[in-house]
């Protein structure tokens, strides 16, 4: 745990309820207490490694935004509100060396009253501990988030749920219900249930948040490219046009065809199937083609039909792969011609059990090779054959 102020540690520890309760925090910390006076010494960049546990590095960007600190009585309350509800001490230097600021944050009028609220709603000192790590702090200064905190849990459906909501992005919890309910509601006439809002608010909450017309808007876009609406990859297609705007869409839906030879039709196939390639830079998807079309040989329409190749990484997976089952048809250790989507698709434990563990005797540095070259991203080693 930091090395705390011995005097807030005693006052803190000395109380049975204090690290269980927030009322005695409450009256620990209250503001009408005497002042303490201001400390014409008090050392920011030291007070931030000595007593929160940042390094000099870190305290010398942080001190910036607390060049105004003239005492560390607030920091202090802070810090000690931090301990009672079971902060370690790596969690609340991650904490400062993320924002700064909330240590400047006042115990008594704001985070005493936000956990106590989130406490009413069923949280535990636990639970709530949980939420600092995750560098979302600053939520804890917005107390629209307890009355938020009930409407957002329904959304997700569980607190697990709601962690992953803050850690993708904290801010929709403190936004106006005003404008987010009206979003939800319009999701749900387009054929959304639950169950996919809830994964809406774990992979691109912001959509939550949008302006009503922009929402409007994606959601056209998303008609235009044929994708229905009641379908399971119409929310995937929201995320990937959330990021651009319709004309944006148009280009790559346009370089799609052009780079990997597609018509019309086929386009509309691999955009309905693996929507988030829209997403794609165009370098990415230049070397794909190149790599399916020009080295591995497949035909346009194969591709369009299996877009889920086009969302593997190339380094990583798909290069690696196919040359195990080069160097095996040259070898004559794989008889049938492979189907590379198949191959593509497998799970790393089904792939090494069948393409590689059976070929120990014959090619001793064939396992060796495929995870080298999996761990680089490319492909630079033979695979030898013995």
């Amino acid at each position: 745990m930091l090395r705390m102020r011995s005097c807030i540690l005693t006052h803190l520890l000395s109380s049975p309820s204090a690290a269980y309760s927030i009322p005695p925090l409450h009256c620990l910390f209250s503001t009408t207490a005497s002042p303490i006076p201001a400390n014409p010494t008090f050392a920011v960049q030291d007070y931030l490694v000595t007593t929160c546990g940042l390094t000099r590095a870190q305290a010398l960007k942080a001190s910036t935004k607390l060049s105004h600190l003239k005492s560390p009585s607030r920091p202090d309350a802070v810090l000690a509100f931090l301990a009672g509800l079971g902060l370690s001490g790596a969690d609340v230097a991650s904490l400062v060396a993320k924002d700064p600021q909330f240590l400047c944050a006042s115990v008594e009028k704001t985070l005493a009253p936000v956990v106590a609220g989130l406490t009413r709603h069923g949280l535990s000192h636990t639970e709530i501990a949980r939420l600092f790590p995750r560098g979302r702090a600053g939520i804890f200064r917005r107390r629209s988030i307890v009355s938020n905190l009930p409407y957002y849990l329904s959304l997700v459906g569980s607190y697990d749920n709601l962690l992953g909501l803050i850690k993708k992005s904290s801010i929709v919890l403190g936004h106006s219900l005003e404008k987010v309910k009206p979003n939800v509601a319009f999701l749900k006439e387009c054929g959304l249930g639950d169950c996919e809002i809830s994964k809406i608010c774990l992979s691109a909450p912001w959509i939550l948040i949008t302006k009503s017309e922009r929402l409007r808007a994606m959601v056209a876009c998303a008609d235009g490219l044929g994708v229905p609406r009641g379908s399971g990859m119409f929310r995937h297609v929201l995320h990937a046009v959330s990021f651009t705007h319709e004309e944006e869409i148009a280009a790559k839906v346009d370089y799609l065809k052009k780079t990997f030879r597609w018509t019309d039709a086929e386009v509309g196939i691999v955009v309905c199937k693996a929507p988030m390639l829209l997403t794609r830079c165009k370098d990415r998807l230049q070397r794909l083609s190149e790599f399916l079309i020009s080295e591995v040989g497949l035909e346009p329409a194969f591709i369009a039909r299996r877009p889920v190749m086009l969302t593997l990484s190339l380094d990583g997976r798909l290069r690696p792969r196919y040359h195990v089952v080069k160097f095996l048809k040259e070898n004559g250790l794989l008889k049938p011609d492979p189907n590379y989507d198949t191959i593509f698709k497998l799970t790393e434990k089904v792939f090494l059990e069948k393409y590689i563990c059976p070929h120990k005797e014959a090619a001793p540095h064939l396992a060796e090779d495929y995870v080298a070259a999996c761990k680089r991203g490319v492909s630079t080693r033979r695979f030898i054959f013995a």
